[in-house]
């Protein structure tokens, strides 16, 4: 085995569970999900269990990603941009970091539905900041239904119930921030309010 092939099976195991967190799965959904059982999950993301086709043909199927892009993606640092999409039931989101933990970034595109969706509230460890590229999003959150339109920002914590949508029969695009940690965004700089002439 070359040092170079060795390399890069060594960072299959971090890549996993960057992958498995960023995508909110826990190792029991994952191990539902896969039929490999939890404790195999854990040592193959620590390490201490080598990647073999047959373990990860069912998680590239889990996650719906080529099976490339878990053994060959580029190493942190790369400054080529590698943008795969992921397709969902409810439409496609584009990672826009690869970097494990920390904020991860996303650009979503929803399908249109009737507006008139029942909502099904969820809530999990993080903080997310969303905003509203093209179309409108309807953001249920906690005891408020509101409606973005484009130029328009939400930010949260997600472990308030919450649920989006489109709210048109149009797809909605939009860019989103999430900290599974519950990390936030650090503004260091803010315009200066303009200060109001008084009129005569």
């Amino acid at each position: 085995m070359t040092t170079d092939f060795s390399t890069m099976l060594d960072a299959v195991g971090p890549r996993l569970r960057a992958m498995r967190t960023q995508r909110n799965v826990t190792l029991a959904e994952a191990s539902e999900g896969t039929g490999i059982s939890v404790s195999t999950l854990s040592r193959l993301e620590s390490g201490q269990r080598k990647p073999t086709l047959e373990l990860l043909l069912p998680i590239a199927r889990l996650h719906q990603v080529p099976l490339e892009e878990l053994i060959d993606a580029p190493q942190t640092g790369d400054p080529r941009i590698h943008l795969k999409p992921h397709v969902h039931e409810w439409g496609t989101a584009v990672p826009l970091t690869r970097r494990p933990g920390g904020i991860q970034a996303f650009k979503m595109v929803l399908k249109g539905g009737t507006g008139k969706e029942t909502p099904t509230p969820q809530s999990h460890e993080g903080y997310d900041w969303v905003y509203v590229l093209n179309g409108k999003l309807r953001l249920v959150l906690g005891g408020n239904d509101f409606v973005l339109k484009p130029g328009e920002v939400a930010e949260f914590d997600t472990r308030t119930p919450h649920w989006f949508a489109s709210a048109t029969s149009e797809p909605v695009e939009l860019l989103t921030l999430f900290g599974q940690q519950g990390e936030r965004l650090h503004v260091r700089a803010r315009p200066k309010r303009q200060e109001v002439a008084p009129r005569d």
